[in-house]
């Protein structure tokens, strides 16, 4: 059966690229980050991707998307970074995943999943998040001596890496992630010092960073030292670069973020077709409580795509989509199937005509940044927006 028009294109291609280009520019393990159905582009394109472009590990945020992710992928390690929940550890060692935990209770989970398969002692990798300032999740630096006990004795865990997260990595004076790698150092210097007595269980992996710091060649720079100096191997994490994206820094652009941005490419796209055409006349209300008022006479398509689909009501009477290579007003709300467009300036549009809602068409281009600002929100919450109605297809 044909599908409903509405549908985004993953270029494969350009997101190999940007796999490539973190991993050339940041001397370090690069975690792809494919949560969230990897941004809202499809796991089961994107895993593949990266693993076809080098990443050796992959991001995932619950035990379901490890599962997910190591059907497509058999070969990647997967690190699970929204921990186990109660019952899940089970399928966690099953299909392979690397958990971050905090809590207790989750180290009690992998620990019983391990024995109930005979793991022997040491042979499970985890990793450790510390909270140094975010407050979300993680352990405080001073429950670290305590927490390490965990894996003494004939525990079947290993403590294979130390992560946190850094907040505020897109400030350009890096101060909050100063003060958060100096909270940090200390929880390093008791887990090398004396926190793990017994050989073989101290951390391969300082697990740090986001696309900002992944970018940001100065932090890349100082959590390289930091990894080196306790005797580990620098992990980064991104996840919006991956898809062509860089995050706004403030107050100013450090200069290799400047220089990789204009080097990422852009991986999806959003289309639709025309549906229908009508011609009105002035006067004529459109949409929803007639929110639009027709002034003169006008041509009007009708698209397949609706705030259903993520393409968000608040966009009514305010974005543009390209039709036949220019943009055009949405005029009247957005319905919940539905959108319509003034296409009364752009010559032979007819129904089936391609529309494009978010990328390029000829020479114009809709940006995500453009629809995250009218949304008034973060161009992550529009990648994770589109809805699991949309087709994902891959290019």
């Amino acid at each position: 059966m044909t599908r409903r028009p509405c549908w985004v294109e993953i270029d494969t291609q350009a997101f190999e690229s940007n796999v490539r280009l973190l991993m050339s520019q940041c001397a370090a393990e690069v975690l792809a980050v494919v949560k969230a159905d990897a941004y809202g582009h499809g796991l089961t394109i994107c895993a593949p991707a990266a693993v076809d472009a080098g990443a050796r590990w992959l991001g995932v945020t619950t035990v379901e998307e490890g599962v997910a992710a190591r059907a497509v992928c058999p070969a990647a390690e997967i690190l699970v970074i929204s921990g186990p929940y109660p019952f899940q550890g089970d399928a966690a060692v099953a299909n392979r995943l690397t958990v971050v935990v905090w809590e207790p209770w989750q180290v009690a989970e992998m620990e019983q999943a391990a024995r109930a398969v005979g793991r022997a002692a040491g042979s499970l990798a985890v990793h450790l998040e510390i909270d140094t300032g975010m407050s979300r999740q993680g352990i405080r630096p001073e429950e670290i001596a305590s927490f390490l006990l965990h894996f003494e004795g004939d525990s079947p865990l290993r403590l294979d890496g130390v992560m946190t997260h850094l907040f505020a990595a897109e400030e350009s004076d890096r101060r909050t992630t100063l003060e958060q790698l100096e909270a940090l150092e200390p929880v390093l210097a008791r887990v090398r010092d004396g926190g793990v007595r017994k050989a073989g269980l101290r951390p391969m992996w300082l697990n740090v960073g986001n696309s900002a710091a992944t970018l940001d060649a100065e932090t890349t720079g100082r959590l390289q030292e930091l990894a080196a100096k306790y005797g580990m191997r620098l992990m980064l994490r991104p996840g919006l670069a991956l898809y062509g994206v860089a995050p706004e820094f403030a107050p100013e652009e450090p200069a290799t973020v400047a220089e990789l941005r204009g080097l990422l490419r852009p991986v999806l796209s959003w289309k639709t077709r025309v549906v229908g055409l009508r011609r009105i006349e002035a006067g004529t209300l459109v949409g929803y409580n007639g929110s639009f008022v027709a002034t003169e006479p006008m041509r009007v398509a009708l698209l397949a795509v609706g705030y259903a689909d993520g393409y968000r009501r608040s966009l009514g009477n305010r974005a543009e989509v390209l039709v036949g290579g220019q943009r055009v007003p949405v005029i009247g709300r957005v319905s919940m199937d539905q959108v319509t467009v003034d296409v009364t300036d752009v010559p032979g549009v007819a129904a089936g005509d391609e529309v494009v809602l978010l990328g390029r068409q000829g020479q114009e281009c809709i940006r995500v940044e453009e629809l995250a600002g009218l949304e008034g929100t973060i161009v992550w919450e529009v990648f994770t927006s589109i809805g699991a109605r949309v087709e994902r297809r891959a290019v």
